[in-house]
C-alpha cells in the first residue's frame, strides 16, 4: 500500500471517531452512529484537504494530526447540514 492510500484509510477510519467527537462541539447528527459514520468520513476527507489546501501543519505526530484534523471536519460539515437540515 502505498502512502497516499495508507493516509486515505488513516483519514476515513479516524473520520468516524472525529464524527463522534465533532457532535460534542456541534450537536449530535441525526440518525445516531450512521450519522457520526457519515459527518465523520466526510468530515476527515473536508478537514484532511482543507489542511492540505491551506498548507497547515499542526506538528502533533501523524495520529494527532489525523484526529484533529478529522474532527474540525466533522464539524465543519455538521456545521453546514445544521444549516440545510
Amino acid at each position: 500500500m502505498d502512502a497516499q492510500t495508507r493516509r486515505l484509510v488513516v483519514t476515513a477510519l479516524f473520520g468516524i471517531f472525529a464524527g463522534w467527537l465533532g457532535s460534542f462541539v456541534v450537536g449530535s447528527p441525526r440518525g445516531g452512529v450512521i450519522g457520526y459514520l457519515i459527518a465523520g468520513v466526510l468530515g476527515s476527507f473536508v478537514g484532511s484537504y482543507l489542511f492540505q489546501f491551506m498548507g497547515w501543519k499542526l506538528g502533533l505526530g501523524a495520529v494527532l494530526d489525523n484526529i484533529v484534523e478529522a474532527a474540525i471536519g466533522a464539524a465543519i460539515v455538521l456545521l453546514i447540514a445544521k444549516l440545510f437540515l
